[in-house]
């Protein structure tokens, strides 16, 4: 804790450089929230999917989105344009013209902007469901202050997640969205251990300041903290070099949200607890009332 003003400080850096990026930049929303078009092209073998990506950006299809689709011979290629009935047979021969085998297109269809809307709308709705829910359940398990800390907390590793994805203008589709909502339940896991350790040692320890105390809890806690985020960033940085195309931007939006989320429960949340004045008082729990004791002659 003593350096918490040095990592305020930073936080509110990185906070205001990931909002002026929102601000100006917006983020680049995937084909789930913009619309665009599905080709699924079959081949008779297997193809590489690095080589089909760079033929499409070589054709001027940059933004073009390239995954197996059940199979390793079905290709599903998501464009972001707008549809074209003759897009199908566009994106067919400039795949066959590099192709000995005969390629098949299969499905040309177009993802309405409406319904992008619709899922952007309540995906916005559910992070602010589970922000509010995790302040109600932090309130009744701990301490009102408690619970603005572990907001607190959740809504810096949100804000910073989106910031990255806005400022290196990576794709925000619904994988992203999902990995949003698995970092406020993993930021808010650690968060509760360390607050867990906080009121145990504020009932437990007689003697020192609340500064002390809360540097007693987190060194406790920073083990444990530290290995399960070694673990998890193991199996996350797998997942992000051969997960593949599909699920790379889940992987990095959970890789930069565990970083971030380890760093918040140590000293986001702790910090907040300092600055709203937490103490003894708040957290000893309720004296029971006098039984009465019947009087015996």
């Amino acid at each position: 804790m003593a350096l918490r003003k040095i990592a305020a400080g930073l936080s509110i850096a990185v906070l205001l450089i990931s909002v002026a990026s929102l601000v100006m930049n917006g983020l680049k929303f995937g084909l789930d929230f913009t619309g665009g078009s599905l080709v699924e092209v079959g081949y008779e073998q297997s193809p590489d999917l690095n080589e089909i990506r760079g033929q499409l950006q070589s054709a001027g299809y940059d933004d073009a989105v390239v995954q197996t689709f059940g199979s390793p011979v079905d290709i599903l290629i998501r464009l972001g344009q707008s549809h074209d009935p003759k897009l199908g047979d566009q994106v067919l021969s400039v795949l066959q013209a590099d192709e000995d085998q005969t390629l098949t297109l299969r499905r040309n269809e177009y993802v309405g902007a409406q319904v992008g809307e619709e899922l952007r709308e309540q995906g916005g709705l559910g992070l602010l469901l589970a922000l509010f829910m995790v302040m109600i359940y932090v309130a009744f398990r701990f301490q009102l202050k408690f619970s603005v800390g572990a907001v607190a907390a959740l809504a810096h590793d949100v804000l910073i997640v989106l910031g990255v994805f806005s400022l290196f203008k990576l794709d925000f589709d619904l994988t992203v969205l999902a990995a949003l909502l698995a970092v406020i339940g993993y930021s808010l896991n650690d968060t509760i251990v360390v607050s867990d350790r906080i009121r145990e040692n504020f009932r437990k320890v007689r003697k020192g300041t609340p500064e002390e105390i809360m540097n007693i809890s987190l060194n406790q806690t920073l083990g444990r903290t530290i290995v399960t985020s070694l673990t998890t960033l193991l199996v996350l940085t797998a997942l992000a070099v051969f997960g593949g195309e599909l699920i790379h931007g889940f992987a990095i939006a959970l890789l930069i949200g565990v970083l971030v989320g380890t760093y918040s429960s140590i000293y986001v949340a702790a910090n907040v607890l300092l600055a709203m004045g937490v103490c003894k008082e708040d957290l000893m729990p309720p004296e029971k009332e006098d039984e009465e004791v019947d009087e015996r002659p």
